[in-house]
């Protein structure tokens, strides 16, 4: 009796073909303190090469407390590269490698995803060079996922029931034609048998304004929340049933300067109308640091106006 295969088989193994020459192991050694000594501990992680410019994408919590980062690519080279900067609120770093020819990807557009699509994960989760990267696969169950994780909040995330493990942070997530479509991140230890990835139409944007400036030129607030629904505004006794709940204010950030509280609820800048976290990112986009917001909260039965002065994003 044949052994059945796939029906998408073929299509698969060319995909990860394409996109395994792009794929790097990334390797980290940071200086930790125990008391009175110093002792040396390794990390390990994924990237993609970005361009021809030996740009290579992981994520920023791979690399984040490094004092040495190197990368080896997939025909066994080994090259020391430079953090040019990272990004804390989308997870995403960039490194440089000064010698070599790696080979960038084929990238995506991850404004085109849609659910049920099938995807590859591609990464090194335990630094293997031979025999090349892990590969596993699965559809894209959800698309503009809102996550929380170690104090931050992962906003438009894709997300897969391809197994994403710690060690493939960094790493692609791939269509079938092998065009990388995210950036897989393993910050949720809870997330069993569902993977996270973020869309690569942010990690370009935000790659850019990184090698260009060394960081994110993106205002800043300072808080976390929450889009209601009327589950939550029921639950908590709200006064408003859409906006944004604050779930934390940052010590020191320009939310908590403003005199945003946890409990706010946020429902209009500058007089438009705000319903969810992503509107939130949308209408800072568009806003530069160091400029005057007018933030309009529902705070207990009162709505009250508040000016802020909006900051840059933390390095």
């Amino acid at each position: 009796m044949p052994i059945p295969t796939h029906p998408f088989q073929e299509e698969l193994i060319q995909a990860v073909k394409r996109v395994t020459p792009s794929v790097v192991s990334v390797s980290t050694l940071a200086l930790m303190r125990n008391f009175y000594r110093v002792h040396p501990v390794g990390g390990m992680g994924s990237g993609v090469v970005l361009d021809n410019h030996n740009h290579i994408v992981t994520n920023r919590h791979v690399v984040a407390k490094a004092q040495r980062i190197s990368v080896a690519d997939t025909e066994g080279g080994r090259h020391d590269a430079t953090l040019l900067g990272g990004d804390q609120l989308i997870d995403i770093a960039v490194l440089k490698v000064e010698e070599g020819n790696l080979i960038p990807a084929k990238l995506g557009d991850s404004d085109e995803l849609e659910v049920g699509q099938l995807t590859i994960a591609v990464g090194n989760p335990y630094g293997f060079i031979l025999g090349g990267p892990t590969v596993t696969t699965g559809v894209i169950s959800a698309v503009q996922r809102q996550i929380q994780a170690r104090n931050i909040v992962l906003e438009k995330l894709i997300q897969t029931d391809a197994a994403i493990n710690p060690g493939n942070s960094g790493g692609p997530l791939c269509d079938i034609d092998g065009n990388v479509i995210g950036i897989n991140t393993a910050m949720l230890p809870w997330a069993q048998g569902i993977g996270f990835a973020i869309p690569i139409n942010t990690v370009k944007e935000v790659a850019e304004e990184i090698i260009e400036f060394g960081r994110v030129r993106r205002a800043y607030m300072g808080f976390m929340g929450v889009g209601l629904n009327p589950q939550i505004a029921r639950t908590y006794k709200l006064p408003v049933k859409e906006g944004v709940l604050i779930a934390q204010v940052v010590d020191g950030s320009p939310a908590a300067r403003a005199g945003l509280q946890e409990g706010d609820v946020i429902v209009a800048f500058d007089g438009e109308a705000i319903r969810s976290m992503g509107e939130i990112q949308e209408q800072l986009r568009k806003r530069t640091a160091g400029s005057l917001l007018e933030v309009t909260v529902a705070r207990g039965q009162r709505r009250r106006g508040m000016s802020l002065i909006l900051g840059e994003v933390p390095a």
